[in-house]
């Protein structure tokens, strides 16, 4: 089945006011720049986005942030971003913070399937409070529960027209994880082949998670330049 598409408007019109979408990225290594771009574009409001974090000011999340187009974040981190201070301590937007480890394993369990999980991390903090607490072995474990996405929006290397989708070294991070934990997932990439030319034992997203994809050019932005003298 060909799940190439053209139009990063028409790819991205299903999602609606109130959706709740998965990012793919970490930092800005592997975001879905363009798509990210496009939900601008459309101007669809009150977001849940579930991602490592939220950009920077003027790039990636951060744009739909500056826009007010988020309404409420699943994140692990939230540096970098003055914006997202700023209307977090105005109480502009609802933020819910974990351990980056307990965020990708809540992730992994949505697309796998699992309901929910335990995990040491988190217990007799906070992020415990009105969650179950189980002892296995001596040692307290929290109860995690998976997370599930309406829309998955991720990034790759290659792919061919039916989806299958290869990661291009440290911009794999999260992406692989988010492709199978959404309804539906869009995938922009950098380069598109025809069926057949990616080697199977090659391939990290396999085309059953992706409904969607396209070819960007993408601008390879840097978080922090550092520069030796």
């Amino acid at each position: 089945m060909n799940k190439l598409y053209t139009s990063y408007e028409e790819a991205v019109d299903s999602i609606q006011n109130g959706a709740v979408l998965m990012v793919g990225g970490f930092g800005l290594c592997g975001i879905p720049e363009i798509l990210i771009l496009a939900l601008a574009h459309k101007g669809v409001r009150d977001l849940t986005i579930i991602s490592n974090n939220c950009g920077v000011d003027d790039w990636g999340l951060g744009i739909l942030l500056q826009n007010r187009q988020i309404k409420k974040i699943v994140a692990s981190y939230v540096g970098e971003n003055k914006e997202f201070e700023r209307q977090y301590l105005a109480g502009e937007v609802e933020v819910v913070l974990m351990p980056q480890g307990t965020l990708a394993e809540k992730i992994r369990a949505g697309g796998a399937g699992i309901p929910a999980f335990y995990t040491p991390a988190g217990v007799g903090t906070p992020i415990a409070d009105g969650k179950e607490i189980r002892n296995f072995n001596g040692k307290d474990y929290v109860l995690e529960e998976a997370l599930m996405a309406d829309f998955s929006l991720i990034k790759g290397w290659k792919a061919d027209n039916y989806g299958n989708i290869i990661y291009n070294k440290t911009a794999r991070n999260f992406n692989p994880m988010i492709a199978a934990a959404g309804k539906v997932t869009i995938a922009e990439v950098e380069e598109i082949v025809e069926v057949g030319q990616l080697n199977p034992d090659h391939i990290h997203t396999p085309s059953i998670y992706v409904q969607k994809v396209l070819k960007g050019n993408f601008e390879k932005r840097i978080e922090r330049k550092t520069i030796q003298v």
